[in-house]
């Protein structure tokens, strides 16, 4: 139907075929048959068995996977048996790291209200929600949730808590006159939306849409459509798979040719060579290290409150240009507080945040008191008496019970020392329709009305003012509504304070009200506050070359007062129309050149957060409301609030919050960076393990000699080394400066020159020293077993010493950090010896492997082979440093 809260409701009664007496069970049973049940499409959850197969999607696992089945044609068992392992091995460790996947459609659902109380032939009665139909009349009541879109028709002080859908910081209130058709979802005042909650007061309106037509069913209609983005390290991962996997088989193909057409060699030892070959120069263990890593780094994490979904989302953060964060109980604490109280003596700031009762008033940064300024003890007493909200201390937390608004009013009266209140005779309670709440409160003074709320309605109904001798004066309405501007510049929400004595009154209702002759008193200025952390937060990552923009469902002018105190400083907020009616080129310039955009509905944030990644840039995405699910999971990482966030939020997010706290992004960041520095150490460590071993196997048949090393040992040495030592660099510590450089390129390749330059000479040594040492062996006459043993221990003694090199890329490794901040290292160097020497001695070990006992002095080969390569990588690094 067209916008019904544009419309009159006649006109929405006519469309729908309903009327204010409700359909009949008859025809809500033709309507349902045409519309469905009230509810929300049902998500596909993917299987424990299409996740396990995924496991699989490696082009390295695919090169694996044919030489098993090489090996097991050529009827090499035990070789089959130990490649199939490997394999196995890295899908469990993945499946089980990474957990169930993401259901956040049935996150939505658990939002929808079970049963509701509908109009139905004439009478009220409660009925299943999935049973309501447009056309059906809902009556609310506090505390419901709405059960679907309604058009509202009856209002009684009704009040909607719709910060999970809008984003609107504060209890929205309704009415039933319409609206602009182009008015923003948190300005549809003639509208309650499904999923929504009752705060206060009651209501009755016609079902205009349900299920997938609601506006949240649109919200899950749009998480169905956003494909989970995927990460930069999955993008450098796979183009790295794949050039290396091709590369292996490549290089295989060129050596079956070489040493069937010039060697004459049977095929069975060739296909066994390239087999050789091929498990040498792919590194088995990276997957097996890399989900270890990320699977330390989530736990490490955990600790700092950041509950990680997704492994590969841990390092993501490390790569983030962008973070787009909602307002309210993200930067703020989603706790109203009185920041300024203006009378017309002076403005006083009010110091402490949130509900807790602790904080200061000031004036010109003295501290005052009420005794010395009786026109700031009114304002007190009229932010204690009409307030009907309370705050307590509940397991070390002050809890607000009641409307936000009143609690920071009521906080703010603590804080000023007035916790008794005076014993009230009659109110008048708050209402949407005259916007104020007033009570008749027995006083010393005697009877006295106490009056707060909307400034225009206060002033209305004032004649007179405090003045600044403590008596009062005429009305100064130019003044006053000065003023209401210039807190209204500031962000703050202004709610007014009058009184009037009310002798000979028993009682007060809104006609004593309506009948004027109030004192204004002057004007409270609240304000949903910023974290107290949270302005560190925003500097740490912004000087960590991260760029904040705040993307929220609040105001213009409260988003952009916010901004400017966390930092954001710079262009005026974009509102949610000026989004609209961009095309997604123009938003992609927009998103250039602001920070602040408000008024948002959740299809603004989908876009800002596609115009972004449209621009190259790496996007993570705060939020705690159902309206940010989509543009959640769009983004490159999702984050959701762990405290206030919804279920459907949390379901969509790849990191949790535990604390709901901004700052924990910025560790969590640090974390990540630190992450994909020690991946990056891995795999330059690993390579030249792998580049070793590929270029002994390559050279021996491509010269025809005896290969220093079987396939068989070749794996051992893959899966001691990195069980070990390619462990032991998951638990390297952040580097200096870490949060000081730049992000990295998340199209940048995930080796740079220096890195292969450093690959390449470190495998050449290394090959190099194991082939030499070999052929030394074999023409003095050594046994092969000798020989190939000695070969061996050369390969993995070389890469103990490579290990000590690559913990530090830059700086020198002579140093004492290399002894004292990762002690892993050193626990892994020793149990990798230990294997190596039950590889070398142990006789089952032996029988297996076919491998020898050794002298001692057969270790000063290996021993010196580790000295070269430790040089010559600190020359390389100290020549760079210099350089």
């Amino acid at each position: 139907m067209n916008a019904p809260h544009a419309q009159e409701i006649s006109t929405v009664f006519s469309e729908l075929g309903s009327r204010p007496g409700g359909l009949s069970t008859a025809e809500a049973a033709a309507t349902r048959e045409q519309v469905g049940l009230n509810s929300l499409p049902q998500a596909v959850e993917e299987t424990w068995g299409q996740r396990l197969l995924r496991q699989f999607r490696d082009p390295m696992i695919y090169v694996l996977l044919a030489a098993a089945v090489v090996t097991a044609l050529l009827g090499e068992v035990v070789d089959t048996i130990v490649i199939a392992a490997v394999v196995i091995i890295n899908a469990l460790v993945g499946f089980v790291q990474e957990g169930k996947a993401a259901n956040a459609l049935a996150a939505i659902r658990d939002m929808l209200s079970p049963s509701s109380e509908v109009l139905r032939d004439g009478t009220w009665v409660t009925v299943d929600s999935a049973e309501l139909v447009p056309g059906d009349v809902v009556r609310l009541r506090p505390g419901d949730k709405v059960p679907a879109d309604l058009r509202l028709t009856e209002t009684a002080s009704l009040r909607l808590e719709e910060s999970a859908l809008t984003g609107e910081s504060v209890p929205t209130d309704k009415q039933t006159g319409s609206v602009a058709e182009e008015a923003d979802l948190g300005d549809r005042t003639s509208m309650a939306f499904s999923g929504t909650t009752v705060a206060a007061g009651t209501g009755v309106g016609v079902i205009t849409a349900t299920g997938g037509a609601t506006q949240i069913g649109h919200i899950t209609t749009m998480l169905g459509q956003v494909e989970a983005a995927e990460t930069p390290l999955t993008r450098s991962m796979g183009r790295f798979s794949s050039l290396l996997a091709v590369g292996a088989v490549l290089l295989a193909v060129l050596m079956i040719g070489v040493s069937v057409l010039i060697y004459d060699t049977s095929w069975g030892e060739v296909l066994m060579s390239a087999i050789g070959f091929a498990v040498a120069a792919i590194p088995e263990g990276l997957p097996a290290v890399m989900a270890i890593t990320l699977a330390l780094g989530v736990q490490k994490m955990a600790a700092r409150n950041a509950i990680t979904r997704r492994l590969t989302s841990v390092e993501t953060l490390g790569s983030v240009t962008t973070i787009c964060t909602d307002k309210t109980g993200t930067l703020t604490r989603n706790e109203m507080t009185v920041r300024a109280v203006h009378t017309r003596n002076h403005t006083y700031e009010v110091s402490g945040t949130g509900y807790a009762p602790e904080g200061r008033l000031l004036l010109d940064a003295t501290v005052v008191t009420l005794a010395d300024h009786p026109d700031l003890a009114r304002m007190a007493q009229v932010a204690a008496y009409a307030n009907d909200a309370g705050v307590e201390k509940r397991d070390g937390r002050w809890v607000l019970t009641g409307e936000p608004t009143d609690g920071g009013l009521r906080t703010f009266a603590l804080k000023a020392g007035v916790s008794e209140p005076a014993r009230r005779l009659s109110e008048v309670p708050f209402d949407s329709e005259f916007k104020y709440m007033a009570t008749l409160d027995d006083t010393e003074q005697g009877p006295v009305i106490h009056l707060k709320g909307a400034p225009d309605r206060l002033l209305e109904r004032c004649d007179r003012q405090s003045s600044p001798d403590g008596g009062t004066e005429p009305l100064d309405r130019a003044y006053w509504e000065s003023m209401i501007e210039d807190f209204g510049a500031r962000g703050l929400r202004v709610l007014a304070a009058a009184w009037r004595r009310g002798a000979g009154l028993s009682a007060v209702d809104v006609a004593d009200i309506d009948a004027g002759g109030f004192v204004f008193l002057g004007l409270y200025g609240i304000i949903d506050p910023p974290r107290d952390e949270v302005l560190d937060a925003v500097r740490t990552v912004q000087e960590a070359g991260v760029r904040v923009r705040m993307i929220t469902g609040d105001h213009a002018s409260t988003a952009s007062a916010i901004a400017r105190e966390v930092g954001l400083a710079g262009h005026r907020a974009i509102t949610g129309t000026e989004l609209e009616t961009a095309t997604d080129s123009e938003l992609q310039t927009i998103v250039r050149d602001h920070d602040v955009f408000a008024r948002t509905s959740p299809e603004h944030k989908l876009r800002l957060v596609r115009a972004l990644q449209a621009n190259g840039e790496v996007v993570a995405m705060t939020g705690d409301g159902v309206n940010d699910a989509p543009s959640l999971k769009q983004a490159d990482v999702g984050v959701a609030m762990g405290i206030k966030g919804t279920e459907a939020t949390k379901d969509a997010a790849d990191i949790v919050l535990a604390d709901d706290n901004f700052a924990t992004i910025a560790a969590a960041m640090k974390m990540g960076r630190t992450i994909y520095d020690n991946l990056r150490k891995a795999i330059v460590f690993m390579l030249p393990t792998n580049g070793a071993q590929g270029l002994v196997i390559f050279v021996a048949m491509l010269v025809g000699m005896t290969l220093p090393i079987t396939p068989l040992q070749v794996l051992w040495v893959n899966l001691i080394t990195a069980v070990t030592l390619s462990l032991a660099l998951s638990f390297e510590p952040a580097e200096a400066g870490i949060m000081r450089r730049r992000p990295r390129d998340p199209a940048a390749a995930l080796l740079d020159s220096e890195a292969i330059l450093r690959i390449l000479y470190v495998s050449l040594l290394i090959g190099g020293a194991t082939i030499a040492v070999f052929q030394y062996l074999q023409m003095n006459g050594a046994p092969l077993d000798v020989a190939r043993t000695i070969a061996v221990n050369t390969l993995v003694v070389g890469q103990i010493f490579y290990l000590f090199s690559a913990r530090f890329s830059r700086v020198s490794s002579l140093r004492q950090e290399l002894f004292t901040t990762n002690p892993v290292s050193w626990l892994c160097v020793g149990i990798m010896l230990a294997l190596q020497l039950a590889f070398a001695y142990v006789p089952f070990m032996q029988a297996a492997f076919g491998t020898t006992s050794v002298g001692l002095l057969s270790w000063g080969a290996p021993l010196l082979a580790g000295v070269v390569v430790f040089a010559a990588v600190e020359v390389d690094k100290l020549l760079r440093r210099r350089v």
